[in-house]
C-alpha cells in the first residue's frame, strides 16, 4: 500500500510537466497521454488491496463498518474500471461522493453509538447509587421492627430473625444488581418485608395479593419500597386496619404493578424518606427500562401507585 501510494502521488506530481499522463490542449480539452492507464491501474490496486483487506479482517469488524467500507470501496473501484475505457468522469465524482457519505457515516455512528454508551454508563452508576441509598433504610425499619417484637412476642421475633436472615441470604444477589431480575424474586422481596411489618402490627395490617401475571422482569427494588411507603405513610392506629392491595397485569403494550392502600391520602409535597423512595424508583425506571410511575389518589380514600414496564 504503501509503495503504491507513492508511486501514485509521483505521477501526480509529474502529470502538470509532462504529456504522459494528461494534458490540457489549447482548445480547452483534456488528453489522456499514454501513461494514464498506469495512474488509473495504480489507483485501482489500492482499492483492490483495501477490498482484500476489509473481507480478510470481516471478522474482527462490525457489520456496520464491513457494509460501510464495501459501499465506499465498491463503487470507486468500479468507477475507475470503466474509465479504463471511457471518459466518466462525473461517475468518478459519484463514487468520490459515495465513498466519502459512506466514511462520513461510519464516524458519525461510532460517536453516536459512544455517545449512547456512555449515557447508558452513566445511568446504570446512578441506579446503584439509589440501590445504595435505599438499602439502608429497608434495614433500618425492618431492624426496628425487629427491635419492638423482641419486647412483645420473643419467640416470634426469633422467628422473624429467622425469616429476615432467610431473606437476606436469598434476595441480596438480586437487591444489588445493576440489571433488571425477575418480578418473582421482588414479590418474594415484598412478601419478606410484609410478613415482618405484619407480626409488629397484627390485626392492624392486611394484605391482599392479585398477581396472576408474575413472568416479566423488573429493576431491583421496585414494589418493596412502594409497599413500605404504603405501610409507612397510610399506617395510623388511631384509623380503621389498614389495607394493601397487590395487582400486577399485562396489556397489549406494558407489564402494570398496581399498589392500593386504604390509608391517608398521599400528600405530594411530604419530603419525607418513603417519598424521596418513590422518586428513586421512579428514576430508576426511566433509566433502566424505558418505565414510569404515576401516583394518584384512590377512590374511597387511600393511593394508588401504577409502575408500568414496556414490553
Amino acid at each position: 500500500m504503501a509503495v503504491l501510494w507513492f508511486a501514485y502521488f509521483i505521477m501526480l506530481d509529474m502529470a502538470p510537466f509532462t504529456t504522459w499522463f494528461y494534458y490540457v490542449t489549447p482548445e480547452n480539452q483534456l488528453c489522456f497521454g499514454p501513461l494514464y492507464p498506469l495512474m488509473l491501474a495504480c489507483l485501482d490496486a489500492i482499492m483492490v488491496l483495501n477490498l482484500v483487506g476489509v473481507i480478510h479482517w470481516r471478522n474482527r469488524l462490525s457489520q456496520r463498518c464491513y457494509i460501510a467500507f464495501l459501499v465506499g470501496l465498491l463503487p470507486m473501484m468500479i468507477a475507475t474500471c470503466i474509465h479504463f475505457f471511457a471518459s466518466v468522469f462525473e461517475l468518478l465524482v459519484i463514487g468520490i461522493v459515495i465513498s466519502a457519505l459512506s466514511m462520513f457515516g461510519i464516524i458519525l455512528s461510532d460517536q453516536i453509538e459512544q455517545n449512547l454508551r456512555q449515557q447508558r454508563e452513566i445511568a446504570h452508576q446512578r441506579a446503584s447509587i439509589m440501590v445504595l441509598q435505599m438499602r439502608p433504610h429497608f434495614i433500618y425499619n425492618t431492624m426496628m421492627s425487629i427491635y419492638y417484637l423482641c419486647k412483645q412476642d420473643s419467640d416470634l421475633a426469633q422467628q422473624v430473625t429467622l425469616d429476615f436472615t432467610t431473606y437476606l441470604r436469598k434476595n441480596f444477589t438480586a437487591i444489588a444488581s445493576e440489571e433488571p431480575i425477575p418480578f418473582r424474586e421482588e414479590l418474594e422481596h415484598t412478601r419478606a418485608y410484609l410478613a415482618v411489618e405484619q407480626a409488629q402490627f397484627e390485626d392492624s395490617l392486611f394484605i391482599d395479593y392479585d398477581t396472576p401475571h408474575v413472568d416479566f422482569r423488573v429493576p431491583p427494588l421496585t414494589l418493596q419500597p412502594i409497599v413500605e411507603n404504603a405501610v409507612k405513610h397510610g399506617m395510623d392506629q388511631d384509623s380503621e386496619p389498614l389495607h394493601i392491595f397487590i395487582h400486577t397485569r399485562r396489556t397489549d403494550s406494558s407489564n402494570e404493578i398496581i399498589v392500593e392502600n386504604n390509608g391517608a391520602d398521599f400528600k405530594p409535597v411530604d419530603d419525607n424518606e418513603p417519598h424521596i423512595a418513590l422518586k428513586n424508583i421512579q428514576h430508576r425506571h426511566q433509566m433502566m427500562c424505558g418505565g414510569s410511575m404515576t401516583i394518584m389518589p384512590r377512590e374511597g380514600g387511600g393511593t394508588v401507585v401504577k409502575v408500568t414496564i414496556p414490553l
